[in-house]
């Protein structure tokens, strides 16, 4: 019986795997997408995930999260200092707080694929750091993204979100990366946000690998807090996050995980840094937008 391709322990997916990838992410995009029309201050981190629970059963799906290593919920929400893997709970969203939602499907819920993304939102007006650090995650990112084409290596996604994020005075986070990602939720390869150009791993065609900088206003230190899944700064600075899905492709990639529309409360203000390659329907409005006014 034959088996899938593999570069070393990393899975090259067929078209039919594709295909199915393509589904399982299109759906965690839409669900983050509602997560945005929903989010508001005054709502409880697990209303969050009570919203993403249903959404997702409702198309069905499985959240990836739940029960994953014993994690109690069904999506990841992460408020101002938290870095990831925080638990939906009590907490309360106030004015001026930032919040990564963090959504995984596994669709269709037999023999399905994983999709993974996550954005930070926010929460009424943000502080100047809370606007510099996400939108310097968001830009992150996209340069990631940029450098992904069949041939390059791994260390050249690395470098670019390195290099930009400290040029801004911000810090990469170093003990949490990306990965391979298809039937199984976490896989081969490791993607590093950090590094060197021309090193690592050198990037195939048909590879499926998540790219989610995670990025500190102040140093890049973190710490696990007493749940064993609660990740944050140890400084307590501010930390802010975005991820996609990506298929390399032999012209450059394919973001598996792209939303068919403006992401509310994060995309939609003034100052969002959006980009082509991350935030394509934000680009799209912005110049229509732009074209409206010029034409009157």
């Amino acid at each position: 019986m034959g088996s899938e391709a593999r570069v070393g322990s990393v899975e090259i997916m067929t078209p039919r795997m594709i295909d199915q990838m393509r589904a399982a992410c299109q759906l965690a995009a839409d669900t983050l997408l509602m997560v945005g029309e929903h989010l508001r201050a005054g709502m409880t981190t697990d209303e969050i995930n009570t919203l993403v629970h249903d959404y997702t059963l409702k198309h069905g799906a499985i959240p990836s999260p739940l029960n994953y290593h014993g994690f109690p919920k069904s999506v990841c929400t992460s408020p101002n200092e938290v870095v990831c893997h925080g638990i939906p709970g009590r907490y309360v969203l106030a004015n001026g707080d930032i919040v990564n939602v963090d959504v995984t499907s596994y669709y269709p819920a037999k023999n399905g694929y994983h999709g993974d993304t996550s954005a930070t939102f926010y929460v009424g007006t943000p502080s100047a750091d809370a606007r510099r650090v996400t939108e310097v995650s968001r830009r992150c990112l996209e340069l990631g993204i940029a450098a992904v084409k069949d041939g390059a290596r791994l260390g050249d996604i690395g470098a670019a979100i390195q290099e930009y994020a400290e040029a801004q005075g911000c810090s990469v986070v170093r003990d949490y990366v990306g990965h391979g990602i298809g039937r199984e939720f976490h896989t081969p390869p490791q993607v590093f946000h950090f590094g060197k150009r021309d090193s690592g791993k050198r990037i195939k065609a048909g590879m499926v690998f998540t790219i989610e900088p995670m990025i500190n206003v102040g140093d890049k230190d973190t710490e696990l807090l007493g749940d064993d899944w609660t990740v944050v700064t140890k400084d307590r600075s501010l930390s802010a996050q975005f991820e996609h899905t990506v298929l390399v492709t032999r012209e450059g990639c394919e973001v598996l995980t792209r939303r068919r529309a403006v992401l509310l409360q994060s995309e939609d203000v003034a100052w969002a840094d959006v980009g082509p390659l991350s935030c394509p329907a934000a680009v799209a409005a912005r110049e229509q937008g732009a074209a409206a006014v010029t034409a009157t």
